[in-house]
């Protein structure tokens, strides 16, 4: 299967469908602005995951979780997560990525995590499900660690519902104070593939956390 080559929403070929197969070979779309027309493919040689066994919080946030009122549900707002995360001074989300990204969550592939305080929408994760592997797209906050606390809800999640890889493309320094590593492309891709072969649930039958829930299965540091 050869890769896709750079090319817009507007030209043959660009359709959801081919967007999971790009994420089935190990490729991810970015713009290279809010206003560009063009889609570039990326797989980088090191590659941003989050062990779902391996996440970690502080001690500070694990507090935070316990005490924080805010309500926490997935694809209720997906539209609106994802016009979070473009919400900023430089996004690769341009109007093309949203309309396909809109499609995929019709079609079942794409998922939202929203944070509320308030009911305002205060934080949220979005990303992309095959197989056992999430792809996490992007994340926004707009109240202090909402986005670590969507982390910590989706990675409880991902955990109950059988996924074996987290993808987050790329590592931060915000990934990587919470067990987020880098790994070579061709490890990723074995670990990718494996995935890919395997079932898992992002909604799985009875699943009911709460907030104890969620601080007991991460690993607290000081």
């Amino acid at each position: 299967m050869t890769a896709p080559r750079d090319q817009s929403r507007g030209q043959p070929g660009l359709t959801p469908d081919l967007l999971l197969r790009a994420y089935a070979m190990g490729i991810f779309p970015m713009a290279a602005a809010r206003d560009s027309a063009q889609i570039h493919w990326m797989s980088p040689e090191a590659r941003g995951i989050l062990p779902l066994e391996g996440f970690h919080i502080s001690r500070s946030l694990s507090r935070h979780i316990a005490r924080a009122s805010v309500s926490v549900s997935v694809d209720q707002d997906f539209e609106g997560v994802l016009c979070a995360c473009a919400d900023r001074e430089e996004t690769w989300i341009n109007a093309e990525i949203h309309a396909l990204y809109m499609d995929l969550h019709r079609m079942g592939h794409a998922h939202s995590l929203e944070v509320r305080s308030g009911g305002d929408l205060v934080g949220g994760v979005y990303g992309v499900v095959l197989g056992a592997a999430f792809f996490g797209e992007s994340m926004f906050s707009r109240q202090r660690d909402a986005s670590k606390l969507a982390l910590a809800w989706l990675v409880h999640r991902l955990r109950a519902g059988g996924f074996t890889l987290f993808d987050t493309q790329y590592l931060t320094p915000h990934l990587a104070s919470l067990g987020g590593i880098e790994i070579p492309r061709a490890r990723y891709e074995a670990r990718l593939a494996d995935a890919l072969h395997r079932r898992a649930d992002f909604q799985p039958p009875g699943y009911a956390p709460d907030a104890y829930s969620v601080r007991q299965r991460s690993t607290q540091t000081s």
